[in-house]
């Protein structure tokens, strides 16, 4: 078994970040199914790890456990990556650090609970669509900036892959995927199929989450 345990569901789209980015760093790991239908998160256990009761959880070694997908990406990239992925130098890797922060803010988690919850989860009679448009408008505003940005360089924090890029594109799938009318955002959907070239992407993000719906 390898020294990495990632605790977590495939089809947790917060799991899917992590084990993207462990790929790309080309860790190897292995990860229990834990949360949703598959439990293990309500027991001591796991609560010992993350008194959260969520996934993921990643244990390194003799480590303690981290939680929260944010933290466990940085400890991955401070201690296994190297620049441009993520850059020594202080500012440089600021760059890279306030994209990936934006990301996960202003895209990642509005999305997942604004949009796409109440779109995979809710049945098509009793979705609040004006809710679901008003949500999807006010992210593609924010979409709109890292689509500018994109006019200018191949990703988000410049010409180089980076954390940044894991954390703007491990939601992308889904908001491509799911049946909602999408702004038309050009360089952004030209990222999109850049990352969807990335064999690490396809295999932990592009992948089923038929088994959220409702």
């Amino acid at each position: 078994m390898s020294k990495i345990i990632i605790w977590g569901r495939k089809s947790s789209v917060n799991v899917q970040s992590v084990l993207w980015c462990l790929e790309e760093l080309d860790l190897s790991f292995s990860r229990i199914d834990a949360g949703f239908t598959y439990g293990v998160v309500t027991t001591p256990v796991f609560l010992k790890m993350n008194p959260n009761g969520k996934v993921p959880v990643l244990i390194d070694g003799d480590g303690p456990a981290i939680f929260e997908a944010g933290a466990i990406l940085r400890y991955l990239a401070t201690q296994y990556a190297v620049g441009p992925f993520w850059p020594k130098a202080p500012a440089a890797r600021a760059a890279v650090d306030k994209w990936a922060e934006w990301a996960k803010i202003n895209f990642a988690n509005r999305f997942i609970s604004d949009v796409f919850w109440p779109v995979v989860r809710t049945p098509p009679s009793q979705r609040n669509y004006p809710a679901i448009n008003s949500a999807l408008s006010s992210i593609e505003k924010e979409l709109a900036i890292a689509d500018k940005v994109l006019a200018t360089c191949a990703y988000l924090a410049g010409d180089d892959f980076s954390l940044a890029d894991v954390q703007l594109g491990h939601c992308l799938y889904r908001y491509y995927d799911i049946d909602v009318v999408r702004a038309e955002l050009l360089n952004l959907r030209r990222y999109y199929d850049l990352l969807s070239k990335r064999p690490a992407f396809r295999r932990h993000v592009m992948v089923s989450y038929d088994e959220l719906r409702a």
